[in-house]
Protein backbone atom coordinates (compact mmCIF):
# COMPACT_ATOMS: atom_id res chain seq x y z
CA UNK A 1 0.00 0.00 0.00
CA UNK A 2 1.61 3.40 -1.36
CA UNK A 3 2.53 5.64 2.04
CA UNK A 4 2.30 9.32 1.33
CA UNK A 5 4.34 9.91 4.34
CA UNK A 6 5.91 9.24 7.53
CA UNK A 7 5.59 11.01 11.18
CA UNK A 8 7.73 11.83 13.39
CA UNK A 9 7.69 7.99 15.55
CA UNK A 10 7.42 6.14 11.85
CA UNK A 11 11.05 8.04 10.99
CA UNK A 12 12.37 7.23 14.38
CA UNK A 13 11.41 3.54 13.88
CA UNK A 14 12.99 3.68 10.16
CA UNK A 15 16.68 5.25 11.39
CA UNK A 16 16.74 3.04 13.83
CA UNK A 17 16.18 0.07 11.01
CA UNK A 18 19.47 1.89 9.52
CA UNK A 19 21.63 1.49 11.87
CA UNK A 20 20.47 -1.88 12.79
CA UNK A 21 20.93 -3.23 9.38
CA UNK A 22 24.60 -1.34 9.05
CA UNK A 23 25.23 -3.14 12.48
CA UNK A 24 24.25 -6.49 10.70
CA UNK A 25 26.54 -5.76 7.36
CA UNK A 26 29.61 -5.03 9.42
CA UNK A 27 30.97 -8.17 7.44
CA UNK A 28 30.44 -7.48 4.21
CA UNK A 29 31.38 -3.57 4.58
CA UNK A 30 34.72 -4.71 6.17
CA UNK A 31 35.16 -6.83 3.60
CA UNK A 32 34.96 -4.47 1.09
CA UNK A 33 37.35 -2.18 2.33
CA UNK A 34 39.91 -4.89 2.78
CA UNK A 35 39.69 -4.70 -1.07
CA UNK A 36 40.86 -0.98 -1.03
CA UNK A 37 41.82 0.64 2.14
CA UNK A 38 42.76 -0.90 5.82
CA UNK A 39 39.94 -2.81 6.10
CA UNK A 40 38.36 -0.49 9.25
CA UNK A 41 35.20 1.03 7.86
CA UNK A 42 32.94 -1.79 8.58
CA UNK A 43 33.82 -1.71 12.25
CA UNK A 44 33.73 1.93 12.32
CA UNK A 45 30.13 2.10 10.66
CA UNK A 46 29.21 -0.37 13.75
CA UNK A 47 30.55 1.36 16.35
CA UNK A 48 28.67 4.74 14.95
CA UNK A 49 25.23 3.26 14.50
CA UNK A 50 25.61 1.21 17.63
CA UNK A 51 25.82 5.05 19.54
CA UNK A 52 23.13 6.00 17.03
CA UNK A 53 21.06 3.06 18.50
CA UNK A 54 21.94 3.63 21.64
CA UNK A 55 21.18 7.47 21.46
CA UNK A 56 17.35 6.78 19.46
CA UNK A 57 16.72 4.71 22.34
CA UNK A 58 17.40 6.71 25.19
CA UNK A 59 16.12 9.95 23.44
CA UNK A 60 12.52 11.64 22.42
CA UNK A 61 12.43 13.52 19.51
CA UNK A 62 9.84 16.42 18.43
CA UNK A 63 10.41 16.49 15.08
CA UNK A 64 12.33 14.54 11.96
CA UNK A 65 15.11 16.89 11.70
CA UNK A 66 16.19 16.32 15.51
CA UNK A 67 16.34 12.79 14.82
CA UNK A 68 18.53 12.64 11.50
CA UNK A 69 20.66 15.61 13.63
CA UNK A 70 20.87 13.36 17.05
CA UNK A 71 21.84 10.67 14.39
CA UNK A 72 24.71 12.36 12.76
CA UNK A 73 25.88 13.64 15.87
CA UNK A 74 25.86 10.19 17.30
CA UNK A 75 28.20 9.24 14.60
CA UNK A 76 30.86 11.91 14.90
CA UNK A 77 31.58 11.26 18.30
CA UNK A 78 31.83 7.68 18.33
CA UNK A 79 33.41 7.03 15.17
CA UNK A 80 36.53 9.53 14.53
CA UNK A 81 38.24 9.87 11.24
CA UNK A 82 37.23 10.27 7.90
CA UNK A 83 33.97 8.02 7.84
CA UNK A 84 32.84 9.35 11.51
CA UNK A 85 32.94 13.53 9.87
CA UNK A 86 31.66 12.46 6.59
CA UNK A 87 28.29 10.46 7.21
CA UNK A 88 27.92 12.25 10.57
CA UNK A 89 28.13 15.24 7.96
CA UNK A 90 25.73 13.21 5.62
CA UNK A 91 22.97 12.97 8.42
CA UNK A 92 23.28 17.23 9.97
CA UNK A 93 23.36 18.74 7.06
CA UNK A 94 20.36 16.41 5.26
CA UNK A 95 19.07 17.46 8.86
CA UNK A 96 19.70 21.03 8.64
CA UNK A 97 16.75 20.62 5.42
CA UNK A 98 13.72 19.52 7.56
CA UNK A 99 13.47 22.27 10.19
CA UNK A 100 10.06 22.10 11.77
CA UNK A 101 8.96 18.75 9.56
CA UNK A 102 6.56 16.87 11.60
CA UNK A 103 6.90 14.31 8.39
CA UNK A 104 9.07 12.76 5.97
CA UNK A 105 7.72 12.57 2.84
CA UNK A 106 8.55 12.38 -0.87
CA UNK A 107 9.97 15.92 -0.85
CA UNK A 108 11.42 16.21 2.53
CA UNK A 109 13.57 13.05 1.46
CA UNK A 110 14.88 15.23 -1.79
CA UNK A 111 15.46 18.23 0.69
CA UNK A 112 17.17 15.70 2.54
CA UNK A 113 19.21 14.23 -0.03
CA UNK A 114 20.48 17.11 -1.75
CA UNK A 115 21.78 18.33 1.24
CA UNK A 116 23.45 15.95 2.50
CA UNK A 117 25.61 15.48 -0.93
CA UNK A 118 26.22 19.00 -0.84
CA UNK A 119 27.52 18.79 2.70
CA UNK A 120 29.35 15.70 2.02
CA UNK A 121 31.20 16.77 -1.13
CA UNK A 122 32.23 20.21 0.79
CA UNK A 123 33.49 18.38 3.61
CA UNK A 124 35.07 15.71 1.64
CA UNK A 125 36.71 17.44 -1.10
CA UNK A 126 35.04 14.10 -3.62
CA UNK A 127 33.03 14.30 -6.61
CA UNK A 128 31.40 11.99 -8.42
CA UNK A 129 34.00 9.39 -10.09
CA UNK A 130 36.31 9.41 -7.62
CA UNK A 131 35.19 6.31 -6.37
CA UNK A 132 34.36 7.40 -2.48
CA UNK A 133 30.36 7.01 -0.86
CA UNK A 134 29.62 10.53 -3.62
CA UNK A 135 29.46 7.39 -6.11
CA UNK A 136 26.15 6.15 -4.50
CA UNK A 137 25.22 9.46 -2.92
CA UNK A 138 25.05 11.54 -5.92
CA UNK A 139 22.98 9.48 -7.95
CA UNK A 140 20.43 8.89 -5.05
CA UNK A 141 20.48 12.87 -4.76
CA UNK A 142 20.00 12.91 -7.99
CA UNK A 143 16.77 10.29 -7.93
CA UNK A 144 15.43 11.84 -5.24
CA UNK A 145 14.79 15.18 -7.57
CA UNK A 146 12.74 13.19 -10.05
CA UNK A 147 10.92 11.01 -7.32
CA UNK A 148 9.29 14.28 -5.66
CA UNK A 149 5.56 13.30 -6.43
CA UNK A 150 5.74 9.67 -5.65
CA UNK A 151 4.38 8.82 -2.41
CA UNK A 152 7.68 8.20 0.05
CA UNK A 153 7.46 4.37 -0.26
CA UNK A 154 8.15 4.42 -4.03
CA UNK A 155 10.16 7.58 -3.82
CA UNK A 156 12.59 5.78 -1.64
CA UNK A 157 12.83 2.60 -3.73
CA UNK A 158 13.79 4.57 -6.69
CA UNK A 159 16.62 6.34 -4.42
CA UNK A 160 17.94 2.88 -3.03
CA UNK A 161 18.05 1.33 -6.21
CA UNK A 162 20.21 4.65 -7.56
CA UNK A 163 22.55 4.49 -4.79
CA UNK A 164 22.81 0.53 -5.68
CA UNK A 165 23.67 1.40 -9.27
CA UNK A 166 26.07 4.17 -8.18
CA UNK A 167 27.87 1.53 -5.70
CA UNK A 168 28.11 -1.11 -8.75
CA UNK A 169 29.53 1.38 -11.10
CA UNK A 170 31.97 2.56 -8.31
CA UNK A 171 33.37 -0.89 -9.25
CA UNK A 172 35.00 0.26 -12.31
CA UNK A 173 36.37 3.33 -11.35
CA UNK A 174 39.98 3.84 -10.47
CA UNK A 175 40.35 5.84 -6.69
CA UNK A 176 41.67 9.03 -6.40
CA UNK A 177 40.72 9.44 -2.71
CA UNK A 178 42.32 8.57 0.58
CA UNK A 179 43.95 5.22 1.36
CA UNK A 180 42.95 3.12 -2.19
CA UNK A 181 44.20 6.01 -4.00
CA UNK A 182 47.81 4.14 -3.69
CA UNK A 183 46.35 1.18 -5.56
CA UNK A 184 45.73 3.11 -8.48
CA UNK A 185 44.08 0.71 -11.17
CA UNK A 186 44.70 -2.11 -9.06
CA UNK A 187 41.08 -0.69 -7.07
CA UNK A 188 39.02 -1.21 -10.44
CA UNK A 189 36.69 -4.38 -9.45
CA UNK A 190 35.88 -3.72 -6.27
CA UNK A 191 32.89 -1.68 -5.17
CA UNK A 192 33.76 1.50 -2.90
CA UNK A 193 33.35 0.50 1.09
CA UNK A 194 31.60 4.07 1.58
CA UNK A 195 29.03 3.69 -1.73
CA UNK A 196 28.73 0.03 0.00
CA UNK A 197 27.09 1.58 3.41
CA UNK A 198 25.12 4.23 1.50
CA UNK A 199 23.44 1.61 -0.89
CA UNK A 200 22.16 -0.20 2.41
CA UNK A 201 21.11 2.91 3.70
CA UNK A 202 18.91 3.53 1.84
CA UNK A 203 17.69 0.16 1.45
CA UNK A 204 17.40 -0.50 5.04
CA UNK A 205 14.56 2.42 4.78
CA UNK A 206 12.81 1.85 1.95
CA UNK A 207 12.35 -1.30 3.46
CA UNK A 208 10.59 0.22 6.28
CA UNK A 209 8.31 2.27 4.35
CA UNK A 210 7.39 -0.66 1.92
CA UNK A 211 6.66 -2.56 4.98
Amino acid sequence: MAKESLDVSESLEMVKLVARKIIESEPILTDADRNLGDGDHGIGMQRGMTAVLEKLESDSFADIKSIFNAAGMAMMSSMGGASGALFGTLFRSGAKALDGKLAFDSSSLSDFLVAANEGVQARGGASPGDKTMIDALDPAANESLQSKELPINEALGAVASAAESGRDQSKDMVATMGRAKTLGEKSVGHPDAGACSIAIIFRAMAEFANN
